[in-house]
């Protein structure tokens, strides 16, 4: 049997506690094909986030299409999406790509699991405080899965929706239990 080609769209963590460093170990370990599309790049460690430097939209675009139309995806995670140009342009793209709770690629659900990445552990603001509208409005729709982090936020109306739709990740075959991530 082939390993899930799973896509993460997410920052990534100078420090490899979080972000694309950390789902790219998850992944792995789950026995999954991990690829990736990077959204921004930090300077970050166990005391904190010391920069952020964020790709533009279509340098994301590309990467995902680069992914997509050459080795295939089975499912999908974003993270830190930063910017209102970034969602709404990552959600154009998985809703392209055919990913949503009920759309099928072929024979098979392409699920969604979105980590609305807000605020770092230490307090600084990931996600700009306009862009949490297209957040809520665009992508949290597309999702299977939604994976709020505490202290992070809280779980909005639309997230909790979202999350409570988890059975068609299941239904897809798709565990959604992983080792904890530090973040």
């Amino acid at each position: 049997m082939k390993p899930a080609r799973i896509l993460t769209v997410a920052g990534s963590d100078s420090g490899g506690g979080a972000g694309i460093q950390a789902d790219l170990k998850t992944i792995e370990r789950l026995g999954g094909f991990a690829m990736t599309a990077v959204t921004a790049v930090t300077a970050q460690n166990t005391l904190g986030v010391h920069g952020v430097w964020s790709l533009p939209p279509d340098a994301v675009e590309r990467q995902i299409a680069a992914v997509a139309n050459d080795i295939g995806v089975d499912a999908v995670k974003t993270g830190m999406l930063d910017s209102v140009a970034l969602v709404r342009t990552v959600a154009a793209v998985l809703r392209r790509l055919g990913v949503a709770r009920s759309v099928a690629v072929g024979a098979r659900p392409v699920p969604l699991v979105v980590d609305p990445v807000m605020v770092a552990k230490g307090g600084q603001a990931l996600l700009a405080e306009e862009a949490r509208g297209a957040l809520r409005d665009e992508l949290l729709p597309l999702a299977a899965l939604v994976t709020p982090t505490s202290p992070r936020q809280r779980c909005s109306p639309a997230c909790r929706r979202a999350r409570s739709s988890s059975a068609s990740w299941s239904r897809a075959g798709w565990s959604s239990s992983a080792p904890a991530r530090r973040s």
